[in-house]
């Protein structure tokens, strides 16, 4: 088996800093994921609960739905076809319409982004996108944009996992919900949960499943909140 260089692996390190960073514009910063209406209705109150809140969507939703779509798309490398079957699955197993149309906008922002940085990959599947011929969830996008950046596929698990918990908890600090410091606190007794999982196996794409009844309803009630800061 031939080993990779040092240079290869210190480069898709890089990418992985660079990608998962709130500073990169991946199009995720105005998406709750049903902690404002949670935190509008009192379920969430505290530091505490937040991160109960967070270790809850890691553990029933993204373990068992997001992760597998990135490492599908991730093991697609580039087919359209392949994509476009994650993209559809996806899709028809996202009942909220807020959740359906916020990972919609997410993962056309991203792939809109790495096709001006000059992504292959981006281009040919947001021509699909744009042509309404697949919707374009984010998923889907951090998997394949990732891949051809030649991050691995874990570590490509590890950045979406990253970016789900601080955007979570970066909403509940503008929110009000906790204070920097709290948020903190929140992000690194969450760490631990999220390393754990990936060292799960992944299930196939074709077994995704999530169970957040809670946030889901949620999302379903902010669709008809008469005040929003986020788009879910």
């Amino acid at each position: 088996m031939q080993q990779k260089s040092p240079e290869s692996e210190h480069a898709g390190l890089f990418c992985a800093l660079q990608f998962a960073d709130s500073f990169f514009p991946g199009g995720g910063v105005s998406l709750s994921w049903g902690l404002e209406q949670l935190r509008s209705d009192g379920e969430l109150r505290t530091g505490e609960e937040l991160a109960a809140f967070v270790e809850g969507q890691l553990i029933h939703r993204w373990a068992t739905f997001d992760a597998p779509v990135i490492s599908s798309a991730w093991h697609a490398r580039g087919d359209l076809s392949r994509l476009c079957m994650v993209d559809s699955t996806l899709e028809a197993m996202t009942l909220p319409a807020e959740f359906r149309d916020g990972s919609r906008r997410a993962g056309s922002a991203l792939l809109n982004v790495h096709e001006r940085l000059g992504s292959e990959a981006a281009r040919s599947f947001r021509s699909l996108v744009t042509g309404d011929k697949t919707p374009g969830h984010l998923a889907v996008a951090q998997g394949l944009v990732w891949q051809e950046q030649g991050v691995p596929e874990v570590t490509c698990r590890a950045m979406a996992a990253h970016l789900l918990v601080t955007s979570q908890v970066s909403a509940a600090l503008r929110l009000g919900l906790v204070g920097h410091l709290q948020a903190q606190a929140a992000l690194s007794a969450l760490r631990p949960v999220a390393a754990r999982l990936l060292e799960n196996p992944v299930p196939p794409v074709e077994e995704i499943t999530a169970f957040t009844p809670a946030t889901d309803v949620a999302a379903m009630r902010h669709e008809r909140a008469d005040s929003r800061l986020f788009a879910n």
